[in-house]
């Protein structure tokens, strides 16, 4: 029998609205069936896509292989069941509610047959809103790493993977795991491959947000994603090589999703959830070196991993209400003996003694004097030394969104990331 060149494998539950775009796609591949196959593993679904993925598979005789199954509670054991069946020299795992380029299949295969890739990443897009983070895909490259690109903010599955190396080194989701359980896996995938390249030329791959917000990521508990993280930090901690690679991991999932379970709908919870998230959260900080990273975090998720870290969870709390009622803290500056001008995060846990939270948590920023000496003269200033005048970016963020609303938006994290850039941008003069 002859071996395809790729298996794209789906886990299938109730998608029926977004399922026959995705097979759709499949069978509009450009490479030829002859070189693909497709394994569908039904998990139970309850809307149809069972019979659904029946009448694909008598339709086009040879290229679906369809399995059928209890459900299994989440997307880990369907799409191990469909691995294990895999024969490609290649395998790409695809959501059943996303679909792929019609040419998505054969511009990968020769690419990484080109470049001897074990994973190779094809550039994704987002449909009906879904975040799908751009980093990774600034330019096509035969070779990334950790350390050289925004490879940890591209650990789903949504990739090509070598097949003898999955097999070489046993891998496989966690089932137990109810959402994350492909980040293991991609990492485990990625530490250990070769080669990982970026294919970024073409939409090959089209991450669908479903409306009624069904996606596993979207209807996962609190602790399951504490579970999650922990997962992957096991793996990095593991596989990964101490310092900038170790460091870009963690980064990523404390300056992200960890940071994601300490906003405003933690205090929506339960009291004994509320506890128990914030112990999770804790516990991931101190067991998996969080504090080596976070002069690269944000200042109110290094504030709130900490105040988690250490068993402050009232003054946490009382923190995430103040942001959701007032936006960001004002700033305080101060010019040390040395000459510096640091400026903080005011919050008022700030230099607050019986918290004792270190002032270096609340820094945003500082300056030595012979770096403010260097700022120009602005002589519509009686001729004193003025801070630089706002960049296009500064000036356009600030004449699109009012005082009012800005601070407001500073609640929410993306906003908040936005307005740092933002500031950053201007104390850089506007240069990138």
């Amino acid at each position: 029998m002859t071996v395809p060149d790729v298996t794209v494998v789906i886990a299938v539950y109730n998608t029926v609205p977004y399922l026959t775009a995705c097979l759709d796609s499949l069978v509009r591949q450009t490479i030829g069936h002859a070189r693909m196959e497709v394994v569908a593993v039904d998990d139970g679904s309850t809307d149809g896509g069972g019979e659904l993925l029946d009448t694909y598979a008598a339709r086009h005789p040879g290229l679906f292989q369809v399995v059928h199954q209890a459900n299994s509670g989440g997307p880990a054991a369907p799409t191990n069941r469909g691995l294990a069946l895999a024969r490609g020299r290649y395998v790409l795992f695809l959501g059943a509610d996303d679909w792929l380029g019609d040419q998505a299949l054969a511009r990968m295969v020769a690419s990484a047959d080109d470049w001897g890739s074990d994973v190779l990443i094809p550039k994704q897009v987002g449909v009906n809103g879904r975040l799908v983070p751009q980093g990774i895909f600034d330019a096509t490259a035969a070779s990334v790493g950790f350390e050289d690109s925004a490879l940890a903010w591209a650990l789903a599955d949504t990739k090509l993977f070598r097949l003898d190396l999955i097999r070489r080194h046993n891998l496989a989701r966690k089932e137990e795991l109810k959402v994350y359980s492909d980040q293991p896996f991609t990492l485990a995938a990625c530490l250990r491959a070769r080669r990982i390249s970026v294919l970024a030329d073409y939409d090959h791959y089209f991450l669908v947000l479903r409306e009624d917000r069904g996606n596993v990521t979207q209807r996962a508990g609190a602790l399951d994603r504490v579970r999650g993280v922990a997962a992957v930090q096991w793996v990095a901690a593991e596989l990964a090589a101490p310092g900038g690679q170790l460091d870009a991991i963690r980064a990523r999932h404390f300056g992200w999703e960890v940071p994601q379970l300490l906003q405003e709908g933690l205090l929506a919870l339960d009291a004994g959830l509320r506890d128990q998230v914030c112990d999770g959260v804790g516990e991931l900080v101190r067991q998996f070196g969080a504090r080596e990273v976070y002069h690269r975090l944000a200042v109110p998720d290094r504030v709130r991993l900490e105040l988690a870290a250490t068993g402050r969870y009232r003054e946490l709390r009382e923190l995430i209400a103040y942001e959701a009622e007032h936006g960001a803290p004002p700033e305080v500056s101060e010019t040390g003996a040395d000459g510096v001008r640091r400026r903080y995060a005011a919050y008022p846990v700030f230099r607050d003694g019986a918290v004792g939270l270190s002032d270096e948590l609340f820094l945003l920023g500082e300056e030595r004097a012979e770096e403010r000496a260097e700022v120009p003269v602005d002589p519509g200033v009686g001729g004193e030394t003025g801070p630089p005048p706002p960049t296009l970016v500064q000036q356009l963020w600030r004449g699109a969104v009012p005082a009012q609303v800005r601070r407001r938006l500073r609640g929410y994290p993306v906003w908040r990331r936005l307005a740092d850039a933002v500031a950053a941008d201007g104390r850089n003069g506007g240069r990138r």
